[in-house]
């Protein structure tokens, strides 16, 4: 594990994108060989360039084991054997190909599309595009304007399978809102006495009782004993037993022949799925603590305790939780690495876009941006303005100047990131006495967040 423990690559440190982009124009001349790789499902397409932009080899590579293999050792004579002399560019910054050409030593660039469809314009004026085309661009591209690129460094093990834990989380919870919506319109069609216990009906308790009480005939029958079990079995206490028999007791919709039934019928289908997907949320969540504490865990050392880990920092912050510091490290684990603040705030859409022509300038939100990464900070900021008093003022302040929800959570989401990359920067975790100004003096502010 490097310096940044628990966040960076075990193959090595390195400097923040825009560090190494100004490092590949400087070192441009350092490659003989510029490699373009047309990324496909089934076959990618390879052109290799000379160090004079000449084309001097290209195939196709079929998607598999054997054939990257062989693609990569055609690659090496082709270019000398000399894989630090060769710069790859490619649109997909994962896979198979670009893992096995950095473990191979080649240095791999990553380009936007929409970067790489500016460039294409440069060859044609028509509109044409192939794939023999596309590879061309992107290595002609690489050694002309190598500061459009950005170098892509594996991730540590620990990283990779957190960011597939963290996004099979958030499938999760959106299957289960898509069957508790359905569940809710059955429900409302023949029972809506359920709904009176739980609006949502997205609570396993609620599935349990669905169980006991199938229809609202037998509501009506239901002892207080067996309701009695199901709270008991789920922890509730908001609600007796009596409480729900008198409100599964109450006169049922009326409804046309058969829609009970049909009705009842659905819901014994969405109950067992509803119930797997919420324990295998549970499952997800435990492995990302698993997880979280394997990469903030710096291994057994006979030494006096070092700097803390980048997970214990990021979670010491107010407002940030389990899923949230899993986000942070799935989706920007480099650029926390890099302590780079300008593009984590890009990264996350919490920078905004300036666009001026003459004497007009618009200043917009950036939508370019990664969703889950801006989805984290936007909850990590609303959570950090109702617990914290300096983000409230802060808060309180950009509402009063007329900023909308979501722009003010986006300005404390800023301050919150440069509060984070100075705090990675001098290893230390966060503390809320340490501030230039009183917390007396934005507790007024605090008074005026609106609920």
């Amino acid at each position: 594990m490097s310096a940044c423990t628990g966040v960076t690559s075990h193959r090595g440190r390195s400097s923040s994108p825009g560090e190494e982009r100004r490092h590949a124009v400087a070192i441009g001349g350092a490659y003989e060989w510029f490699v373009g790789i047309d990324w496909a499902t089934q076959a990618h397409q390879v052109s290799v360039l000379n160090g004079h932009g000449h084309q001097v080899a290209e195939r196709s590579v079929t998607h598999a084991g054997g054939a990257i293999g062989e693609f990569v050792d055609w690659l090496g004579q082709v270019t000398g054997g000399e894989p630090e002399r060769v710069a790859v560019a490619i649109e997909i910054p994962r896979g198979a190909v670009v893992e096995t050409l950095v473990e191979r030593g080649c240095h791999v660039y990553a380009v936007n599309p929409k970067q790489l469809d500016r460039f294409r314009d440069r060859y044609t004026v028509a509109g044409a595009k192939d794939d023999r085309r596309d590879a061309f661009v992107l290595g002609a591209a690489l050694r002309t304007d190598p500061g459009a690129f950005r170098r892509i460094r594996l991730d540590d093990p620990v990283v990779i399978e957190l960011r597939e834990y963290s996004r099979m989380d958030e499938e999760l919870r959106e299957e289960l809102a898509r069957l508790a919506n359905r569940l809710r319109e059955q429900l409302h069609r023949f029972f809506p006495q359920m709904l009176a216990l739980v609006p949502a009906a997205d609570e396993p308790w609620l599935w349990a009782l669905l169980e006991a009480v199938p229809s609202p005939p037998a509501g009506g029958r239901v002892r207080r004993a067996q309701i009695a079990k199901v709270l008991r079995a789920h922890r509730i206490r908001r609600v007796d037993a009596d409480a729900v028999r008198a409100a599964l007791a109450t006169a049922p919709l009326p409804v046309a022949p058969g829609t009970a039934e049909a009705a009842r019928a659905h819901v014994a289908l969405l109950v067992p799925r509803l119930r797997l997907a919420h324990e295998q949320r549970l499952r997800c969540g435990r492995q990302i603590d698993a997880l979280l504490t394997r990469l903030g865990d710096p291994g057994p050392s006979s030494g006096p305790p070092g700097p803390p880990s980048d997970v214990r920092i990021l979670r010491s912050l107010v407002g940030v939780g389990t899923r949230v510091a899993a986000t942070m490290f799935a989706e920007a684990a480099q650029l926390l690495g890099d302590r780079d603040y300008h593009a984590l705030r890009a990264h996350a859409g919490i920078a905004p876009v300036t666009r001026q022509s003459g004497k007009r300038q618009q200043v917009v939100m950036r939508y370019a941006c990664n969703r889950r990464l801006r989805e984290a900070i936007y909850h990590w900021a609303r959570v950090s303005v109702q617990h914290d008093a300096r983000s409230a003022g802060l808060y309180a302040g950009a509402r009063r100047r007329g900023h909308t929800h979501g722009r003010a959570l986006r300005g404390v989401g800023d301050r919150l990131l440069r509060i984070l990359v100075a705090m990675l920067k001098s290893r230390t975790v966060y503390d809320p006495e340490f501030v230039r100004q009183p917390v007396a003096d934005v507790l007024p502010l605090a008074a005026e967040v609106a609920p």
